[in-house]
């Protein structure tokens, strides 16, 4: 399936997707930066916010006021490894890391856009705003049916300015209107709710270089994450609670979204948890419902 999907899980959404054999789709980061070696430095997150004139510096340049927000400069596995707020000097003098660096604490709103690409400019956006529940991790995303104006113009204007020659889809991560990190790809955890023929205009912007998905969402989605304790390994849930999880009303996927056969140790996760399930729907509270369900299973 040229559709490069690293997470089986998710293999689930790509498996009734046509898709020519010499088109090769990433949706994991590995697998863009070998693509598109022109645009690789995006993944440097430190450049990134250098780029929109964000106070920040690599750890060994001192911060000049606190607090501020460090993190890895390159960090491909995600998942919020190795973020944390340093309130004071004291803080930065005991976490100072090679490879990491410190940048401005924005306040505001986590959004995760996707956006498709034709030549520099942004053809289409797709945002979600995540409800943080501490530690890296996040309670539900909600996947706005509707257009955030002001972010837009932003993104697009830094997108023409830094990706000029770039064809495809772009995931920004931004805190209160500013971007924290970007990626070469869409996010591979919700393709369900963009609606019916998004995944075969995902193939023809690939494909041909153009995007004509232009379907109107008249109501949200909503992705909402199931963690775990750290320092301990799970079994995955029986199939038939997978299948009746799956067939629930309001309910559009569930994902399953670690390996039972490597230890937990061997997983990259935040600080604040495991993560064992993600359910996506169109309903807030019957993907609550399922998570719930789940949780008596995964965490017995």
């Amino acid at each position: 399936m040229p559709i490069v999907e690293a997470d089986p899980w998710r293999l689930q959404y790509f498996a009734e997707v046509d898709c020519p054999a010499q088109v090769v789709i990433p949706t994991d980061d590995p697998e863009a930066y070998r693509l598109f070696p022109a645009q690789r430095w995006i993944y440097n997150k430190l450049a990134v916010a250098d780029s929109q004139g964000l106070d920040c510096g690599p750890h060994g340049v001192r911060p000049s006021s606190f607090p501020v927000f460090s993190k890895p400069l390159c960090n491909m596995r995600g998942m919020g490894a190795g973020s944390r707020v340093l309130e004071n000097e004291a803080a930065y003098e005991a976490c100072e890391t090679p490879g990491h660096f410190w940048m401005t604490l924005l306040e505001g709103e986590h959004v995760s856009s996707d956006i498709a690409v034709v030549r520099g400019k942004a053809r289409w956006f797709a945002h979600a705003h995540g409800i943080c529940a501490g530690g890296g991790t996040f309670e539900h995303w909600t996947i706005e049916c509707g257009s955030r104006p002001e972010l837009e113009t932003y993104c697009s204007r830094w997108i023409e300015r830094h990706l000029p020659a770039y064809t495809g889809m772009l995931n920004l991560e931004s805190i209160g209107g500013r971007i924290i990190e970007g990626h070469l790809r869409f996010t591979d955890q919700w393709p369900d709710l963009y609606g019916p023929g998004w995944l075969e205009a995902l193939v023809r912007l690939y494909e041909l270089g153009v995007w004509d998905f232009s379907a109107v969402r008249s109501r949200n989605g909503f992705s909402v994450v199931l963690f775990g304790p750290h320092g301990r390994d799970y079994r995955h849930p029986p199939a038939a609670i997978l299948e009746a999880s799956r067939a629930t009303a309001g309910v559009s996927s569930v994902q399953i979204t670690f390996h039972e056969d490597r230890p937990a140790s061997a997983h990259t996760m935040p600080p604040g948890g495991f993560r064992l399930a993600i359910v996506n729907g169109s309903s807030l509270a019957a993907a609550r419902e399922v998570r719930r369900r789940l949780a008596r299973v995964l965490l017995a």
